[in-house]
């Protein structure tokens, strides 16, 4: 990075006097670092299968193709770089898509506006953000309805008060009280200033990726994003095998200015791609490294991560289904190819089907995250509020689920062997038939031994009945509201906020509201 890229990124950052003064008064809030994992990830598929796997991928992309629909200047890239391309379909030789793929970076960091919650993307790292997307919100006051911009600034507010989670994340709800041609400024503008923690770039149009550019270019300055990497997006694939112009141009906004994106297939199995776990990491991978080139092609050395989205499909209802096996095992696999391609790897979440944060949502959710931390995942979208199927952001599912994000960093750390781990001066000091509270080493421990839940309930029978018999959902609703009553925004230069809002009214100003 160059010296004066690092003075305007260091001057964004840090902003001026008030901020400062500002930031020695305000409530610090605890956020975790980013998991590293001290853990094996776990292997579904033998080498001699992924093999099979990627040579299938590769017959996919040089016999079969891939549609990129309404973009005669992406055809053209394709011609230029080797492709056959007939119509709109695209044809890659073998090879051509993994030679290009090797200059995407295996990690890279992305800041944050505060600097301590920087997040390395890749590697042994797993960064957790929030759910993303749903139309509709949910808590025990209102019910399940329509999301407001109110809303989704509630959720900003709780993902910065998350202790395990890294991550603002991006739509965590899509507010619809504000037209859909203006809302993503409104969304940028309250992950801005309502959290200095990482967040995501719109992705819904093109300009609208390049508002978010230029929004994060006031918010850290010009030559600190051209230099560092800032926003991570998430690029959906339109499977099987088409890539739209929407979100194509997107990608090529966010590449061309050194900003990352998730290049991932939509998969619900049985219908946009085949029955079994094979064919559908075969048809993941093609679609995959066809994305990941064409950012290559855009810039090489722009940060892409390869992306699985994938579950499975109730055959009665026709519904998506959740925390299934072979999700599990398509999931494991492609954490496979992404590590044999030496790129991050994105997947899992806290997904479930289900209406309520209830067991189903409980039993699926648990799956779905462990899943996750053992597939080597390195980026998790969706770690927290998922409901419905994705319908629906849920704010008491946030903070059950932001709680237990707290078990992932516990497992990760992996079982310490150094001579306190193997603790044999307390076997030695307790000896047969004693017990271990009293000893030396059990005091010397007792504060960081266990993960201690700061939501669930394990107080004895007589202490719960006393103070209500609060169910799960009740403490998740005081929690909500324990969170919004203490948060406290972070300081942020006067000068730089004013700046932001005022290129946010201007933009708005500029344009009739569509709400189509």
């Amino acid at each position: 990075m160059s010296e004066t890229a690092e003075r305007t990124g260091r001057r964004a950052r840090g902003g001026g006097g008030a901020a400062k003064r500002a930031e020695r008064t305000a409530v610090s809030v605890e956020t975790a670092r980013y998991i590293e994992r001290n853990i094996p990830n776990y292997e579904v598929l033998t080498p001699e299968a992924l093999d099979v796997i990627e040579a299938n991928a590769e017959t996919v992309l040089a016999e079969i193709g891939v549609n990129f629909v309404d973009s005669p200047e992406a055809l053209q890239r394709w011609r230029d770089a080797g492709a056959e391309v007939t119509g709109e379909r695209v044809r890659i030789p073998r090879g051509l898509a993994r030679k290009l793929c090797a200059t995407a970076p295996s990690e890279f960091t992305q800041h944050a506006r505060n600097p301590e919650r920087n997040v390395v993307i890749g590697g042994k790292n797993l960064v957790l953000a929030p759910v993303y997307g749903p139309p509709f919100v949910r808590d025990v006051e209102g019910g399940r309805r329509y999301a407001t911009m109110a809303d989704f600034e509630k959720f900003v507010k709780l993902g910065y008060m998350s202790k395990w989670l890294h991550h603002s994340g991006g739509t965590v709800c899509e507010p619809t009280d504000v037209a859909v041609n203006k809302r993503h400024l409104d969304m940028l503008l309250a992950h801005m200033t309502l959290s200095d923690k990482p967040f995501m770039g719109a992705v819904t149009e093109p300009s609208r990726a390049q508002d978010s550019v230029e929004m994060c270019e006031i918010l850290f300055g010009k030559d600190f994003v051209q230099n560092n990497t800032v926003m991570t997006s998430l690029i959906n694939i339109n499977s099987p095998l088409t890539f739209d112009s929407i979100m194509m141009g997107a990608l090529e906004i966010f590449a061309a200015n050194n900003q990352a994106s998730i290049i991932s297939p939509f998969i619900v199995g049985g219908a946009m791609a085949p029955t079994t776990v094979a064919g559908t990491l075969t048809q993941v991978l093609a679609e995959v490294m066809a994305g990941v080139a064409y950012s290559q092609l855009i810039r090489a050395g722009a940060p892409v991560i390869f992306g699985t989205f994938v579950t499975s499909i109730d055959m009665n209802s026709g519904a998506p289904t959740f925390g299934t096996p072979e999700a599990a095992q398509i999931t494991y696999g492609a954490g496979q190819l992404a590590r044999r391609m030496g790129l991050p790897y994105r997947s899992a979440g806290s997904f479930c089907g289900s209406k309520l944060p209830d067991a189903q949502a409980g039993y699926e959710s648990a799956n779905s995250l462990q899943m996750g931390l053992l597939s080597g995942v390195n980026f998790m979208l969706h770690a927290c509020g998922w409901l419905e199927g994705g319908l629906v952001a849920s704010f008491e599912k946030f903070v059950m689920d932001a709680d237990q994000l707290g078990t992932l960093h516990q497992f990760a750390k992996g079982v310490a062997m150094d001579a306190n781990g193997q603790a044999m001066d307390a076997i030695a000091e307790v000896g047969p038939g004693g017990h271990y509270l009293g000893c030396a080493h059990t005091h010397a421990n007792f504060k960081t031994a266990f993960w201690r839940t700061d939501m669930l309930d394990y107080k004895p029978f007589e202490t719960w009945d006393e103070e209500g018999a609060r169910d799960t959902m009740e403490l998740a609703r005081l929690r909500v509201q324990k969170q919004i009553d203490s948060y406290q925004q972070p300081p942020l230069d006067p000068e730089i906020e004013g700046r932001l809002r005022t290129y946010v009214a201007e933009k708005k100003a500029s344009m009739p509201d569509a709400f189509g």
